[in-house]
């Protein structure tokens, strides 16, 4: 089981690249670095890259809409090329309240246009010419939309690696299913080791179902925060808030896939009472309505002998990397749980 960890850089570049090291030493085997509506995620990569030896580096996620498909290949094979060979591109569509709200940019065929930068990314490391004539991109440019001056062209440097790893992240059928079909790994949200297949095993074989043997096995990155002791049962509390944005907060009533997923899960009604509270700007009650049962099955908090149960319950559904939130107030508190959670993972 690997394990790997999101940084957060709000306290400096500097100081988040001495931990990343510190980490690395430790036993993390992957960083990813968010970006959201901040600084953007490939200037830190980019200075991580540079002050860890390792460790490595992912996205996590570069929105699909706010780079054309071939910056994010050349931005992609840079990062690779830096990090001498170290780097994983995570992908996803974000959601409307970034892509119109902050970039202005129109929110719409994720899948689609997922499925299409894919193509295109590939194209671009295999130092191919890109061609590309889909719905949603058109490389070169067709003469009736520009000057008719644009040509097939391909990269001028060779990339590290043409197989540049691919992660997306994914929560709907559909999106699951093209994750199973195109991508290296697959970023779920909330993962319930024991419930998972009821979510998604109909999207995850049918996506199987249609892969290139060439990707090898899907790789499973769950994101369970955690907390190791005989004294952490509090830090459920600290979950709950989380956990309460997205089950109640994301999407109005029907067009929530996360509430959406608590359902599946076998959570309905405390699903529906979530969404209710939140929207109507009760949040603290909608963090309190989040059952405890579910907090405890998605994450990792809980003694040494709990959280190695786990563990194991985690591999035995088809997780292959642990992607942590560290509950801890410092940077040697984040350590040391990594440390005991490399002890446990082996």
């Amino acid at each position: 089981m690997r394990i790997g960890m999101a940084l957060n850089y709000s306290g400096g570049f500097a100081e988040t690249a001495a931990e990343a090291a510190d980490l690395e030493s430790a036993g993390l085997d992957i960083a990813f670095v968010p970006e959201a509506y901040s600084f953007d995620a490939v200037s830190q990569l980019g200075f991580l890259a540079a002050k860890t030896t390792n460790l490595e580096l992912a996205s996590g996620i570069l929105q699909i809409y706010t780079r054309t498909p071939t910056l994010t290949a050349m931005t992609a094979a840079g990062l690779d090329f830096v990090s001498n060979g170290r780097f994983t591109l995570g992908l996803g569509a974000s959601g409307p309240q970034v892509i119109e709200g902050f970039h202005g940019v129109k929110y719409d065929a994720p899948l689609g246009r997922t499925r299409e930068i894919i193509e295109i990314c590939r194209q671009v490391w295999r130092r191919e010419k890109v061609e590309h004539l889909g719905k949603n991109y058109q490389i070169p440019l067709p003469a009736e939309f520009g000057t008719g001056l644009g040509k097939p062209l391909k990269l001028i440097n060779h990339p590290v690696r043409e197989r540049i790893p691919i992660i997306l992240a994914a929560l709907g059928p559909k999106n699951v299913e093209l994750t199973a079909e195109l991508a290296e790994g697959w970023q779920p949200i909330f993962y319930h080791p024991e419930r998972a297949q009821d979510a998604w095993g109909a999207a995850l074989a049918a996506g199987k179902a249609k892969r290139d043997a060439s990707l090898g096995k899907l790789q499973v990155y769950a994101s369970p925060a955690l907390a190791i002791g005989d004294d952490v049962d509090h830090m459920h509390e600290w979950v709950k808030p989380h956990m309460a944005l997205y089950i109640g907060g994301m999407g109005a009533k029907g067009k929530n896939f996360y509430n959406t997923l608590a359902t599946t899960y076998g959570y309905g009604e405390a699903a529906a009472t979530i969404q209710e509270l939140y929207l109507a700007g009760r949040k603290e009650e909608a963090a309190a309505a989040v059952p405890d049962e579910l907090v405890r099955a998605t994450n990792l908090i809980g003694p040494k002998s709990y959280v190695e149960e786990r563990v194991a319950a985690f591999a035995e559904s088809g997780v292959t990397t642990l992607n942590v939130m560290p509950l801890a107030a410092d940077a040697a508190g984040r350590i040391a749980l990594i440390e005991q959670l490399r002890e446990i993972c082996g």
